[in-house]
């Protein structure tokens, strides 16, 4: 695909600089390299874009790389996903790859670094280790263990991987500085024995390495040429250097770094997303309040508007929250250009027409989009009996309510011109029919006498409608940053984030949507089939169930106004 990177951003300027002075021979290769421990969110995104992007625009080559040295949190289900995510982005990442490939090689560099002397089995605990660490103002102290010889320290690694110690018994740590400034440069450990199965290699590993050693080389072994990585890795960069420096690996990768995204009335942590998750606050990974990629495709968001959100973003040195409201501007922008037009109602209400013939059906043209030829034309039905919205009728309406109210005429969309005589209430008083008369002059929607007629609502046939739920989805939280204050975040969750309406009305055409196809339902905004519910039973049956995509219009930045 082409890039559609912003341009001129600080990444793209050193990539351009050394191209230009024929650094890694005029080569660039990025990874975006996923932990495969959960879903991708839309801050993700933003790294696949800029990685995929910049290889792209300089006719290079992105590696998708699961650094998958964790087994006790990776699973093959979060695999599936990722890839399965990056493709429906619209990238192609070719064949996958995984650190998880490299252990063998990974291995002989960790037993390099002891033949150097750079690294030593150590016997602390782990709250001992802690300890000797230090802290940010404070240096830390050696261990008991640092100068063990190499051959004591490649008997102990060589039985860690043997299997013959328990977890946390023994570590492999590098020897570097301990009374460095920057702590993750205090002897870090980079092996440990975990006795868990991996879901790629099984059983034959019984150590592990920890993810700045592995992330670095396996950089390396993959001839990376720009390794772009959010700001919270930049004090690792010093270790990511210090790793390569000492081993003889195939290329030394430049690791740059850059602001992640943030974004209004969500969170992006993986482990605070976890949380809602477990505790029930949503309804699964995939819930579309959640800002998971998961999720945004079930709500119905198009890959495109994400990548228009991630180009408008840009990238920066500087973290900063961004609004959601110019996310679901980019989404309203592709819908309103891409989205075939329907009418559905959402809470309805029964019109009769009382002067239309009793068994008559009428066929009537609709456009499936008023500005694109292109997209054709549907066929509705028109009878005596249609549905319109409750809020298009007001019994005793104001100035400019230009709907339905006693005595007053509409224009029925596609159909004709309708004037309400009766209200018919029930017992306690609340309106469930109305009684109305159509001009058959005005088929189309206009009068040939030339009265001005100023509202058109949109309504659905009764007699062919389709029962269907709808989700109606809104922020999952109430103020812009949900941790403002320090306060747990849980506290903050909007409880109007959903409301389910189980009576909707919709045209018949809606019998055959597919998930992912997102429609604008006139008038009311963006909807589309919820895969998860899709060939299921649901407490309407085997109605169909929708979820709201968007609204047709930002009606939070209208409250912030107020």
């Amino acid at each position: 695909m082409d890039a559609d990177i912003k341009k001129g951003h600080f990444i793209e300027s050193i990539i351009t600089e050394d191209i230009n002075n024929n650094k890694n021979q005029g080569k660039v290769v990025t990874r975006f390299p996923p932990e495969p421990n959960g879903y991708l969110h839309i801050g993700h995104a933003k790294s696949i874009c800029l990685n995929f992007n910049m290889a792209g625009k300089f006719n290079g080559r992105c590696n998708l790389r699961f650094d998958d040295s964790n087994p006790t949190k990776e699973k093959q289900v979060y695999i599936d996903s990722i890839k399965s995510t990056v493709n429906w982005l619209g990238f192609d990442y070719g064949t996958p790859l995984f650190a998880s490939d490299y252990f063998d090689r990974l291995h002989d560099f960790a037993v390099q670094l002891i033949k150097k002397g750079k690294a030593y089995v150590c016997s602390l605990t782990a709250d001992d280790i802690r300890e000797y660490r230090g802290t940010l103002t404070e240096p830390g102290k050696n261990s008991p263990y640092r100068d063990r010889s190499v051959q004591e320290n490649l008997d102990l690694f060589g039985r860690m991987k043997a299997g013959e110690f328990g977890e946390g018994e023994h570590t492999l740590r590098a020897k570097i500085d301990m009374t460095s400034p920057n702590i993750n440069l205090r002897d870090p450990i980079i092996y440990r024995v975990k006795k868990a199965s991996h879901p790629r290699t099984g059983d034959q590993w019984c150590i592990y390495p920890m993810y700045d050693f592995t992330h670095c080389l396996s950089d390396a072994l993959e001839g990376i040429t720009h390794s772009l990585c959010s700001l919270e890795f930049q004090d690792h960069r010093p270790l990511y250097d210090w790793i390569l420096d000492e081993l003889e690996t195939p290329c030394h990768p430049q690791q740059i770094e850059f602001a992640r995204m943030n974004i209004t009335f969500t969170v992006l942590s993986k482990r605070k997303l976890q949380r809602l998750v477990e505790e029930n606050h949503v309804q699964g990974w995939d819930d579309p309040r959640l800002p998971t990629l998961e999720g945004m495709k079930r709500r119905g968001y198009t890959p495109s508007a994400i990548r228009q959100f991630c180009d408008i973003i840009g990238v920066s040195k500087k973290d900063s929250r961004i609004d959601m409201g110019l996310l679901e501007s980019c989404l309203r922008d592709d819908l309103n250009e891409t989205a075939p037009r329907v009418m559905g109602v959402l809470k309805p209400l029964k019109v009769t027409i009382e002067n239309y013939p009793q068994d008559r059906t009428e066929e009537l043209v609709a456009k499936n989009h008023p500005q694109k030829q292109e997209m054709g034309t549907r066929t509705i039905t028109f009878s005596r009996e249609i549905y319109v919205e409750q809020d298009d009728f007001m019994e005793a309406p104001p100035k400019k309510f230009f709907r339905l109210g006693p005595g007053r005429e509409v224009r029925l969309r596609y159909a004709y011109l309708v004037t309400c005589k009766q209200v018919i209430k029930d017992p306690d008083g609340k309106v469930t029919e109305l009684i109305c008369t159509y001009d058959p002059a005005t088929k189309g929607g206009n009068a040939p006498d030339g009265r001005k007629v100023k509202g058109t609502i949109h309504w659905v046939n009764a007699a062919d409608a389709i029962d269907a739920r709808v989700n109606l989805y809104d922020r999952l939280f109430k103020d812009e940053n949900p941790e403002q204050n320090k306060q747990d975040f849980i506290e903050n969750l909007n409880p109007d984030s959903l409301e389910t309406l189980a009576s909707c009305k919709l045209e018949k055409s809606l019998g055959e949507a597919a998930p992912e196809t997102v429609y604008q339902f006139e008038r009311l905004g963006y909807f589309c089939l919820d895969s998860a519910h899709q060939g299921s039973t649901d407490i309407l049956g085997d109605h169909p169930v929708f979820n709201r995509t968007v609204t047709l219009r930002d009606a939070w930045a209208k409250l912030k106004k107020k």
